[in-house]
Parts: C-alpha cells; sequence; structure tokens
C-alpha cells in the first residue's frame, strides 16, 4: 500500500533559543502547531517526529503524532535535515512493511504555518507534477539585490548591476523556508535532498513561513500572529 507520510524533524539541543522545538508560543509547546497542522490537513497517513529527545517525543505523542523511535542518526549540528527525514522515512517504512509515495517535512520552528498552507503547498506539487516542491516567501521590504558586504573598511554591492534599480525593475527573488517541504519518496531518497532535480518554489504568506531561529525571529513570528498576517 502506498501512502504519503508527515515527517516533524525536531532535534533537542538548540542552542541560540533553548529547548526551542517545545518553548511555550502561544500556550503550546511549538512544536504541537506543527502537529496540530498536519492533523488538521487530513491528507497523511501517519504525522510522525523524528527527535533524539524523550521530553520532546512524550509531548509530541500527547498532540497526537506518532514517535516509533528515537532517532540514533542525523542528530548533530552538522547533518542536513533532508537526511534525518531520509532516514526516518527508510526506517518507518521497514518498521510498518509499507512504501510511502509521498514524504512532506514540516519544520517546527514554522509554528505559524496552517493547514491550509500544507494543503495549498501539495495540491501545487500534485498538480505541477513537479518531484519536489518548497515553500517560499517574498523577501518584503530586505531587497536582496541591494545587499552589501563588507570588505575591510568598505561596503561592496554584491550585486553591483542592480543597485541602481528601482525595486519594481528587478527580477523576482523568493526565499525558501522550512514550513513545508514535498517530495516523491523514491526520488527524495535517490538524491538525497529536497533541493532535488526540477525542484520548484511555492509562496506562502511571510506570517505563515517566518522561520524560528533566534530570539529577533521569534518576535517577529509572534506579532505577525498577533496581528493576523
Amino acid at each position: 500500500m502506498v501512502g504519503s507520510l508527515c515527517v516533524i524533524p525536531a532535534r533537542g539541543g538548540s542552542k541560540r533559543i533553548p529547548s526551542k522545538n517545545i518553548y511555550d508560543y502561544f500556550g503550546k509547546p511549538m512544536i504541537a502547531w506543527a502537529i496540530d497542522a498536519a492533523l488538521a490537513a487530513n491528507i497523511f497517513d501517519d504525522v510522525i517526529v523524528s527527535t533524539d529527545d524523550e521530553q520532546i517525543a512524550q509531548i509530541s505523542k500527547s498532540y497526537g503524532a506518532k514517535v516509533p523511535f528515537l532517532r540514533n542518526n542525523y542528530a548533530d549540528d552538522l547533518s542536513p535535515v533532508s537526511q534525518a527525514t531520509i532516514d526516518c522515512l527508510n526506517i518507518y517504512e521497514n518498521i510498518t512493511n509499507r512504501k510511502y509515495g509521498m514524504t512532506v517535512q514540516l519544520m517546527p520552528n514554522c509554528p505559524n504555518r496552517r493547514a491550509k498552507d500544507i494543503l495549498y503547498v501539495v495540491t501545487k506539487h500534485i498538480e505541477n507534477q513537479h518531484n519536489f516542491t518548497i515553500s517560499s516567501t517574498n523577501y518584503s521590504f530586505l531587497n536582496p539585490w541591494w545587499a552589501r558586504r563588507k570588505v575591510d573598511a568598505s561596503w561592496i554591492p554584491l550585486f553591483p548591476s542592480e543597485i541602481e534599480k528601482r525595486s519594481q525593475d528587478l527580477p523576482e527573488l523568493q526565499c525558501p523556508n522550512g514550513a513545508i517541504w514535498v517530495a516523491n519518496s523514491n526520488n527524495l531518497k535517490a538524491s538525497g535532498t529536497f533541493y532535488g532535480p526540477d525542484y520548484q518554489l511555492v509562496e506562502i504568506p511571510l506570517s505563515s513561513g517566518v522561520d524560528i531561529d533566534d530570539y529577533g525571529d521569534l518576535t517577529l513570528a509572534k506579532q505577525l500572529r498577533k496581528n493576523g498576517t
């Protein structure tokens, strides 16, 4: 039987925000928002949390996710999260003796992501017949085309040919975020990354896609949520 699997990777030991994945966010552990959205989308055969942390595991189970094992591999600071998800997929397929045709990865540090965002991105993935789809957001007022990097005591434009152009005349840019990553499972295993051949970006609102990595991001995410934007 072929199904769809949602994997929420949640490593313990976060440093910039200690215990970030279970940090209280509007009355619930941050990871609970990812679990709730995945379950509310009602498109997954299984919603599982991949973690190396017993406390995260117990909290995840209490909100309805499955945690069939504690992660032994790819739980360090350097391993790509895609590898942790692929490892989880392989292990879980062996445990359940079934195959999952689609794998969706939801990072717990995007707690403003909603069920309707998941449904939108997955629908686009299926309609466009791509093997890999990654949610993204517009850069808004932070325009990378005008970025400078510091070299000694000077600020050098990264894109000299674009710095005099008006924003409306510049090419469109999108920033991938961790909210919703979708892949056909066999292609994901073969490529070893969600950035596989023919990947596409699907835009979601900034409020849904903001990644919380530090306290500044946390403040932004909370404000966007309060404003309902």
